[in-house]
């Protein structure tokens, strides 16, 4: 099967729909060509994309006609390996594991859009390696260890398990002797990786940076290509051995044991990052890199401007059929990764969705029993009433609160946020009745005293107002809120002055 996409056209403006976007000092934007809307639908995927410079991981997804890019934060995101329904990122010092629940995106706002939901399920701390690419071999997780110039395979026991070296690597040392980058599998096995140099000093790869490069076989031990320009995303697709030359900005092929390199199509970038559909390849594509590292690349040399984004080339002809660039926020992309979901999110930082969401094996599922949709409990209910009192909502979070206690009468936080509620509203009397049984389940309840004492001076009962103070401050002593309550007191009148506070 083949794709055949229509040349791109001028591209359609795409402002990035992450929230938290606009209120950065460098907002999130981009720009698409149509064509590259129709490749997602088409193919019935998604790209997700990492980029290490602007701390995010964007989902790419068809909606509506255009493409939306929707942007989640991790900390340095690099190294993305996808498989069935998870995937993983290398991000900082630390690799995630998230997983697919289906059930939890069909809850998801707007209902009924989102086919995928990845979710948190483990992170594992690695030490600041410098985690470059990663791939899953089976149930095993490998990755490049670029600081100590190594392949790893994941053990939850350690920081990470070393499996693999150059062979001109004599010894582990964490400061990057090589620049070990990519990996890529072949028949389901870690197969090949590149690295920018064959330098066994500390960064003595940075001194072969324009013709160093080199992609190995790692079953063999042979260096497949050689002379390149920072070779990034070896790949074995459709017969042939894929990879990006990054000082060049293409897209190359090769058989092994042929020695000869084919350029395929070359991009207006640095490119870094690739996946494939069928015969078209998505390739990552950075405009502006680390000058001290990458200056003299014949890249920086021949193209003083350059692009950033995803470039879809179609690998038969070697033309460009799409693309999604970004014009701001976005100045370098690390990993490409096609997803086999439509519409598909991450979600790392949602408490209320992470808590209520469980992934159980099927034969603990056929044993749990469903409840009904429409049962409530005090606690959700007091959740409910939080949300709505901090949202501004009174009377709703009023109204929540009393039906967690007529499921739980004793739910002692829900009935002084009742209180509290009620006194916003100036329900003076029903306020003192609940914050009344408050006290009678807790004595040392110093903040129902308080506000009970509060309340009592609005009520003019200014007896119990000092007496709720003065018991508050036997118990807290150092309650200041209290204490400034009690001094606004006027002995002559009653009356409060200016410097109360309820």
């Amino acid at each position: 099967m083949s794709y055949d996409v229509s040349p791109p056209e001028a591209p359609v403006n795409n402002s990035a729909d992450y929230k938290a976007a606009a209120a950065d000092d460098n907002p999130l934007a981009s720009l698409h060509t149509q064509s590259f809307t129709e490749v997602l639908v088409k193919a019935g995927v998604s790209v997700a994309i990492s980029t290490y410079q602007a701390g995010k991981v964007i989902l790419a997804r068809a909606d509506g006609g255009i493409t939306n890019t929707h942007f989640r934060n991790f900390r340095k995101p690099m190294g993305m390996a996808s498989a069935a329904d998870r995937l993983t990122i290398g991000a900082g010092f630390s690799i995630h594991d998230l997983r697919n629940a289906p059930s939890a995106a069909r809850g998801l706002t707007p209902p009924g859009k989102h086919n995928a939901l990845y979710l948190p399920r483990s992170v594992h701390h690695t030490g600041d390696i410098d985690i470059h690419e990663m791939a899953w071999q089976g149930e095993d997780l490998y990755f490049v260890n670029t600081k100590f110039s190594c392949l790893c395979r994941f053990d939850p026991k350690v920081s990470f398990e070393p499996v693999w070296r150059p062979p001109f690597i004599s010894a582990y040392d964490m400061r990057d002797r090589c620049h070990l980058n990519g990996l890529g599998t072949r028949d389901g096995k870690v197969r090949y990786v590149s690295a920018l140099a064959q330098t066994d000093t500390p960064a003595g790869w940075r001194q072969h940076k324009t013709d160093g490069g080199f992609v190995m076989d790692l079953e063999t031990e042979e260096i497949v290509a050689s002379g390149l320009a920072m070779p990034h995303s070896p790949r074995w697709h459709e017969g042939a051995l894929w990879y990006l030359e990054s000082g060049n900005g293409t897209l190359c092929r090769t058989q092994p044991g042929s020695g000869k390199k084919d350029v395929i199509c070359k991009l207006p970038g640095f490119t870094r990052g690739l996946d494939f559909v069928q015969n078209l390849a998505f390739i990552g594509i950075s405009q502006v890199r680390e000058t001290a590292v990458f200056s003299g690349l014949e890249i920086t040399q021949s193209q003083a401007v350059r692009d950033c984004g995803v470039w879809v080339v179609d690998i038969r002809s070697g033309e460009i059929c799409a693309f999604l660039k970004f014009t701001q926020g976005v100045q370098e992309i690390f990993s490409v990764c096609v997803l086999p979901h439509t519409f598909p999110d991450i979600i790392t930082d949602d408490d209320a969705l992470l808590s209520s969401t469980y992934v159980l094996r099927d034969e603990l599922i056929a044993n749990v029993v469903q409840p009904d949709p429409n049962w409530e409990s005090a606690d959700k209910l007091f959740e409910q009433g939080n949300r709505a009192y901090n949202d501004g909502h009174a009377a709703d979070a009023i109204a929540l609160y009393k039906r967690a206690l007529t499921l739980d009468a004793g739910y002692l936080p829900a009935r002084f946020n009742l209180g509290i509620a009620l006194s916003d509203q100036q329900q003076w009397g029903e306020a003192r009745q609940e914050l009344e049984l408050v006290l009678k389940q807790e004595a040392g309840h110093v903040e129902a005293l308080n506000s009970l004492g509060f309340i009592a001076t609005r009520q003019g009962d200014i007896a119990t107002a000092r007496s709720c103070f003065e018991r508050a401050l036997a118990i807290r002593p150092n309650f200041k809120q209290a204490q400034q309550n009690l001094r606004a007191l006027t002995p002559s009148d009653g009356a409060l002055n200016s410097d109360y506070s309820g």
